[in-house]
Order: structure tokens, then sequence, then C-alpha cells
């Protein structure tokens, strides 16, 4: 499956857990999952962003980062080749920023399910005929 940086987050933080993400995330244990080459970043901001907030501390960030460290996601190595081509036709057609159809065009061209919870992303993803992971 490919996941986004808004799942991956919401797992991270106990408040925005759901039993929907924490099944997501048993599946990427058991089976790993897919990311394009920008997910480490978003979630970098994401974090450093809850740090400026006082949401969390520097430590939970370090634990945050070495435990999706251990887990089986790949970074996708065509990210880049495909934005000004495929992913950005994705934008266009359906809306999104590149940085969500990054994620499209990563799922499309994979044949993967995909989990966000993002709900124009998952739209996007259904008029794609793409499996749509439940959140």
């Amino acid at each position: 499956m490919v996941i986004d940086s808004s799942v991956t987050l919401a797992w991270l933080y106990d408040d925005e857990r759901t039993a929907s993400v924490e099944r997501v995330f048993d599946e990427v244990v058991a089976e790993g999952a897919w990311v394009p080459g920008l997910w480490r970043l978003e979630i970098a901001n994401g974090l450093q962003q809850a740090i400026r907030r006082r949401r969390i501390d520097a430590g939970f960030r370090t634990r945050a980062i070495a435990y999706l460290t251990e887990l089986d996601i790949s970074i996708d190595p065509e990210t880049t080749a495909c934005a000004w081509t495929s992913t950005l036709a994705l934008a266009d057609r359906f809306g999104l920023t590149p940085y969500d159809a990054c994620y499209l065009e990563l799922a499309q061209r994979r044949m993967l399910p995909i989990a966000s919870l993002d709900n124009d992303l998952r739209a996007a993803a259904e008029q794609l005929h793409l499996p749509v992971l439940g959140l």
C-alpha cells in the first residue's frame, strides 16, 4: 500500500489515532508500505510544526522517527522523475497539490491501495478506481 503523511502523523499522535489508522499500520508492520520521496520531509515538517506549537517535544520526535525507521517503508526512487509529467497531470486533473498528487501517482503506477486522511486525495483515488483503505 501507499501511505501518506496525514495517516502517518495521525498514527503517531495518540489523540488522532483511530481504530482504522491502527489497522493501516498493523498492515504496514506486517507487509510494509511505499511512500514517495518527499514523505520523510513531510513527516519531519509535521513533527517540527508540532514542536513549535508545543504539542510534542524533541524527545517525542526522536522516538517517532526511530520507530518509523524500523518499519518496512520503501521510498519510491521515481518520485522526482515523475514530478513534471504524470504527477503534475494528476494534480491538474484533480485539483491537488503536487505534494498530494505524488502519492496518487505512486499508487497508480504501482497499482497499490492508498491510505490517506485527505478527502480530496481519497476522492481522486476513487475516481481512478484505486483501492482506498477505509479510514
